[in-house]
């Protein structure tokens, strides 16, 4: 990309693209060797103005996905949000994009790669990440790309993810408000049980909290990773903003995932299960106690066991 173009892409709020053949992202090996999947960090990426982001092309994609992967609503909420009570903006979901600059609007295109070039982009960044190397990463399953688009100032409420993410902005800026997962003041066992077990991403967030926030500003070029269920909350700046969240699963956060629920089972007849991560020995009784019998319901189906 010459240099005119560069400062033309710096000057319209994206990043400027990748070379072809050149990796598209930017990760320090000895923070990710350090960091990865317990403390948020920085990373770069090279996008930019890819034209799978182009807005005709997402309205595009909108278009083409099934209903239930295309969420969107109001960009005015507040960091407390219920989900129960989230306001609409009234728009159907294309033209949400195409009146995204003046519409206060705040939407998510989920599992983008049903779309094979989505997927595509998607698996590359996630080969990318997996060539690391890392214990707590092996094991990769559940690829899933996310899009979202939102209006200057919006605003995205407090909540923790199931998945490993990295968070790469494409268009606009942000700032991302990152709270430590393993802080209990913050994030009760039973939150997480519940969590694990069906309840809404969506948390309640007290304004002292904001103290104990790590805080991220993320422009065009620039990428986050997301430890997996690290409360957060998210605002917009001044610009409309696309940002590209691509999201997996490992070996070790699918049981700790199992571990919660199991918990949240035992919570509910009555008992008082130890805290996920205390006891190595008691998790891994829960663990396999766990895959035994869902063998065995995959061996006798209708049984109970």
């Amino acid at each position: 990309m010459s240099g005119v173009n560069v400062l033309a892409a710096a000057a319209a709020g994206v990043s400027p693209p990748a070379p072809p053949g050149q990796s598209l992202l930017e990760i320090d090996p000895a923070t990710f060797q350090a960091d990865f999947g317990r403390r948020p960090f920085l990373i770069g990426h090279r996008l930019g103005d890819h034209p799978l982001f182009a807005l005709p092309r997402l309205v595009e994609l909108a278009r083409a996905l099934p209903a239930k992967s295309v969420e969107y609503n109001a960009g005015n909420v507040a960091v407390n949000q219920d989900p129960d009570r989230t306001p609409h903006t009234g728009l159907a979901a294309e033209e949400t994009i195409r009146r995204i600059e003046d519409r206060q609007s705040w939407m998510v295109l989920k599992n983008v790669e049903q779309d094979a070039d989505y997927a595509g982009l998607l698996y590359r960044c996630l080969e990318e990440v997996e060539r690391l190397g890392h214990p707590y990463g092996r094991g990769i399953s559940h690829r899933e790309g996310f899009i979202f688009i939102s209006s200057p100032g919006s605003v995205t409420p407090y909540h923790m993810d199931p998945e490993l993410n990295f968070l790469l902005q494409v268009r606009g800026s942000k700032q991302v408000s990152m709270f430590d997962a393993a802080d209990r003041t913050l994030l009760s066992e039973q939150e997480l049980e519940r969590f694990y077990s069906g309840a809404h991403r969506n948390l309640v967030f007290k304004d002292e909290y904001q103290a104990k926030a790590a805080v991220f500003e993320l422009t065009p070029g620039k990428g986050l990773h997301f430890p997996v269920t690290a409360p957060h909350w998210v605002k917009n700046g001044d610009a409309v903003s696309i940002s590209f969240s691509i999201t997996f699963m490992t070996r070790a956060t699918e049981r700790r995932s199992i571990l919660y629920s199991v918990n949240h089972y035992l919570r509910g007849k009555g008992l008082s299960p130890a805290p996920v991560g205390r006891s190595r020995w008691r998790d891994g009784v829960k663990f396999n106690t766990y895959r035994v019998l869902r063998r065995l319901r995959r061996l006798w189906p209708g049984r109970a066991v």
